[in-house]
């Protein structure tokens, strides 16, 4: 089984002020914190990375053996995602899709939902969400949600190959905030696996006060 991991960096940090990709927390860039993870992560085969075209060749000078292609993103994250899924090899068998800013995924996790893809077809990392979750319509509460049914949706999302090319190539111009949201359109269904609380996803000034605080902490 050859299982390989996209990770999509082509984002321009607008929050941020620049590409948050390449900070670097502790003298490490948070791209580069990303990647190791996953090569580190045995049931891992291979790494593709996607990023914006004027950052393809300094990311080819990352020095990590499972690193095979960096191709450049699209306009939008899905565009970049598909990007990186024609990128993939013939043999590919399941896909692991995950965010370069989410630098505190651990290999655990990582075994975890692959396997769990591997008998399902298709799985996302998440958490239950803590607060009380209400709908809000022109600055009025429409409704309160049940918390006990609501999860905050992380990376990796991971599938079968077949499942998520068809999910992709049936709805191109689907307009969707995850991988997920395209296979569940199609009527298949979606596990979800437990994530962690510190597999953050680095997109503010604060999240990256956060970051600094989980690596002071002993994490990475």
């Amino acid at each position: 089984m050859k299982t390989v991991a996209i990770i999509t960096a082509a984002g321009y940090g607008r929050r941020m002020g620049q590409p948050k990709q390449f900070l670097e927390i502790e003298g490490k860039p948070i791209l580069a914190r990303t990647i190791a993870v996953f090569e580190q992560t045995k049931i891992i085969d291979e790494i593709i990375v996607v990023v914006n075209q004027e950052d393809v060749e300094r990311v080819k000078k990352f020095k990590y053996k499972k690193l095979k292609q960096v191709v450049a993103g699209g306009k939008e994250r899905q565009d970049s995602v598909y990007n990186g899924l024609r990128a993939l090899p013939a043999d590919t068998e399941i896909v692991a899709i995950h965010d370069g800013a989410r630098p505190f995924i651990s290999p655990e996790i990582i075994e975890q939902s692959v396997d769990e893809a591997l008998e399902v077809g298709a799985v996302v990392v998440g958490v239950p969400v803590k607060d009380t979750i209400k709908k809000v319509a022109s600055s009025q509460v429409v409704s309160s949600q049940d918390r006990n049914e609501l999860w905050a949706a992380q990376t990796p999302q991971v599938f079968k190959k077949d499942i998520i090319l068809k999910a992709y190539e049936a709805q191109a111009q689907a307009q969707v905030t995850d991988d997920a949201m395209l296979v569940e359109k199609l009527g298949i269904p979606v596990k979800m696996v437990l994530g962690s609380y510190q597999n953050i996803k680095i997109t503010t000034p604060s999240d990256l006060q956060m970051a600094q605080g989980i690596l002071k902490g002993g994490k990475r």
